[in-house]
């Protein structure tokens, strides 16, 4: 009888092409599970870094300053404006959106792409935010600005702008300890890293506990009774 197959494969060549395909599905699945263990220790690490700066940070008695700075701009019929780059643009966005809507301060962020590209066009993009806080930045307005190097030069001359102006001044930062914006604020909030998600996650953190402290709880619904949501908003008075 042949040892031949159909097609001219002999019966060892057949076994050893078996062995070898079991053979390599193992060592991919061993190797899958190398990396798998390797994204673990990675995850392990990355968390850390969130424990290390969120709890091994003195943070607290500066988050209860930043809530009674809001809580008196707003008692006084005044209002909060956040602004950031980027990923700092997004979380100053939720930051404004929160503080308005749940915690009932009046605050606005400037993210409209009309509004930027137009002051960034005619003034420059280092320039667009101190020209937004000439238009709509009032006398008693708590000025909160988020960068996670702290070095954005449309941040440092705003922050210059709004001490000029007698403005109160917040700076979320991270990186260097020395970063420019950090010397600039009434208070300062400073990661310590240099690690961008971290640092701006660690901001958002931070600006929505203080949204949660206003409010005086960590759960509440996200749609008040249709008769008391209107008038539960903060009044206007732009």
């Amino acid at each position: 009888m042949s040892d031949r197959l159909l097609g001219g494969t002999s019966i060892e060549e057949c076994v050893m092409t078996t062995q070898d395909a079991k053979v390599g599905s193992l060592l991919r699945s061993n190797g899958a599970a190398c990396d798998r263990r390797e994204d673990a220790q990675f995850l392990v690490r990355y968390f850390e870094r969130y424990r290390e700066v969120l709890f091994g940070s003195a943070v607290t008695d500066q988050l209860i300053e930043l809530k009674e700075m809001i809580q008196e701009t707003s008692q006084t019929g005044k209002k909060v404006v956040i602004v950031g780059n980027g990923g700092s643009a997004a979380i100053a966005a939720h930051g404004a959106t929160d503080l308005s809507k749940n915690a009932k301060v009046r605050c606005i962020c400037f993210h409209d792409a009309s509004l930027i590209t137009c002051l960034a066009n005619d003034f420059g993009y280092e320039h667009w935010v101190e020209a937004a806080l000439s238009m709509y930045a009032d006398k008693g307005d708590l000025i909160i600005l988020l960068s996670s190097s702290g070095k954005s030069p449309n941040m440092v001359r705003a922050a210059d702008y709004a001490r000029g102006r007698g403005l109160r001044l917040v700076t979320f930062t991270g990186f260097a300890p020395t970063n420019a914006l950090r010397q600039c604020g009434d208070l300062n909030l400073w990661v310590d890293s240099r690690a961008y998600n971290i640092v701006e996650n660690t901001h958002q953190i931070w600006l929505l506990a203080v949204c949660d402290l206003l409010i005086g709880d960590a759960e509440y619904p996200a749609s008040p009774p249709a008769e008391a949501a209107l008038t539960a908003l903060p009044a206007s008075n732009f």
